[in-house]
């Protein structure tokens, strides 16, 4: 990614939140670079550091648009994103702070019920609520309600879990069906005026990736492809581990509740945000055993592998399509659907 220099007469734009190409520049050649330190730079979902035993931070912020959605709401989401992002680098999470900017004006009674979401979803998962802040701002300083949170997590295993750390070789396995978070938010939106069942596949994956990593001590690594979908989480990989991989279009599972509405909107699945979904590289020799495990379990009924690596030193992401066809994916390079995560 080439570097970029920003002039006083740039501007955040919507996009830049998107996961994609601005996004990465941003952090890139403004965040990074101010921060720099070798914790930051890994760019892992969670930071790996040592405290009497060998811990995972993250912090993440939600904004969505509805607060309520089919399969979830804001509170929910809060909880399960900062806990996937404990379980990507392989680490059971115990503790999460969450702090909430809300504007004047905001019912209480929809608070209570966004606070009850994140107490049930934490106990679930069995996690500590431990910390937090409340912030008021003016009516029009925010929309509606912002959470922020924190979360800390033990790590027990040795792994190298990285991704700059995928071979060639590797296969490329998700859990299940990619999409329908963003779709789920497309629907309960009404404004394209479709009326869809889709629900949102928010969902806590620590209990299903400590099952895989029970199986197999040669993962080399696991994202969860939030913003920017399953396209722009492979980019992110192939980048830091210098790959180039193949992905089997016929192998995508996606519903099609969510294939339809793509199809409608002239959207492309692959970059729709999923809050649910975990990618496993591994070696071809794991992935039998991987698959099955993730099968028995309820949030991996439809696990696939979806594709492979296939040569290094060449960063790039390339899908097979169902005729036989090759085509370049490449990072998500506009917001394709705002406040979604």
């Amino acid at each position: 990614m080439k570097n970029k220099k920003y002039s006083l007469e740039d501007k955040i734009l919507l996009a830049h939140g998107s996961g994609g190409k601005l996004m990465h520049q941003l952090l890139k050649e403004i965040i990074f670079k101010k921060f720099r330190n070798p914790i930051l730079e890994a760019a892992e979902d969670a930071a790996i550091f040592r405290v009497l035993g060998k811990l995972a931070l993250t912090t993440d912020s939600f904004v969505v648009k509805p607060l309520f959605f089919p399969g979830g709401d804001i509170g929910k989401l809060s909880i399960c994103g900062t806990i996937n992002d404990l379980a990507m680098m392989g680490a059971i999470p115990k503790y999460i702070t969450v702090s909430c900017i809300i504007a004047e004006g905001f019912p209480i009674r929809t608070l209570e019920k966004i606070v009850s979401s994140i107490a049930n979803t934490a106990r679930q998962a069995k996690v500590d609520i431990i910390a937090g802040d409340f912030k008021v701002v003016e009516k029009n300083a925010c929309d509606q309600i912002f959470i922020n949170t924190s979360g800390i997590g033990l790590i027990e295993h040795s792994l190298n879990l990285s991704c700059s750390n995928v071979k060639v070789g590797d296969c490329i396995i998700i859990n299940g069906t990619i999409g329908d978070h963003a779709a789920s938010i497309m629907s309960a939106r009404k404004s394209f005026g479709i009326e869809s069942k889709i629900k949102s596949d928010c969902a806590c994956l620590h209990r299903l990736v400590q099952e895989i990593l029970k199986v197999s001590d040669e993962i080399h690594a696991l994202r969860d492809p939030t913003r920017g979908g399953v396209a722009t989480t492979l980019n992110e990989i192939a980048i830091a581990s210098s790959v180039e991989m193949v992905i089997e279009e016929e192998q995508l599972p996606i519903r099609k509740s969510v294939l339809a509405l793509c199809e409608l909107l002239g959207i492309d699945p692959i970059y729709l945000a999923n809050e649910g979904k975990v990618l496993v590289f591994c070696p071809e020799k794991e992935a039998e055993n991987i698959l099955s495990v993730m099968k028995r379990h309820p949030l991996g009924k439809n696990a696939a592998v979806i594709g492979r690596v296939t040569s290094k030193n060449k960063a790039s992401v390339l899908l097979k399509t169902k005729i036989g066809s090759t085509r370049i994916i490449e990072m998500l390079t506009g917001e394709q659907l705002p406040r979604i995560c």
